[in-house]
């Protein structure tokens, strides 16, 4: 497998365990490095990109608002009345395309749709996809644009 190979699939996992930390966030409060403490005891991070796991859950639960901000306008509901999952999903995937524009807008858009397949509940995955493409469109344009 090459290099570039392994760092995918890596971050991958990162986002897997990502997106259980920040369920866990959402619903007990506890400190982004308690989780993170818990996740790194009772988890294999050997096949891990351990860093983008800590960024990611770092700098999305202390910008939460202003990540919702960013996505909340092209909601067709309430953004209180979302399911934890799938508030925790736009999260991450707008955190990727605002901040990690080492990351394809495209795979960060397949990977969020994929742990929505996995974790979200039924067909949330269409819905995920929809908001992140708008939010896609905002922030990188020219890149969407040229795909």
């Amino acid at each position: 497998m090459t290099a570039i190979n392994v760092l995918a699939a890596q971050r991958r996992r990162a986002r897997h365990f990502c997106i259980q930390a920040l369920y866990q966030w959402s619903m007990t409060g506890s400190t982004p490095s308690s989780i993170e403490a818990e996740f790194r005891t009772d988890n294999d991070f050997a096949n891990v990109d351990g860093e983008y796991f800590n960024d990611m859950l770092v700098a999305i639960t202390q910008r939460s608002e202003e990540l919702d901000a960013l996505f909340e306008p092209f909601l067709d509901r309430e953004l209180a009345v979302l399911d934890c999952i799938e508030r925790n999903l736009l999260r991450l995937g707008t955190f990727e395309l605002l901040d990690r524009i080492d990351v394809p807008a495209k795979v960060t858009l397949n990977e969020t749709v994929a742990l929505a397949k996995k974790f979200g509940a039924t067909d949330s995955y269409r819905y995920i996809n929809g908001v992140l493409d708008q939010v896609g469109l905002t922030l990188r344009a020219h890149e969407l644009a040229e795909q």
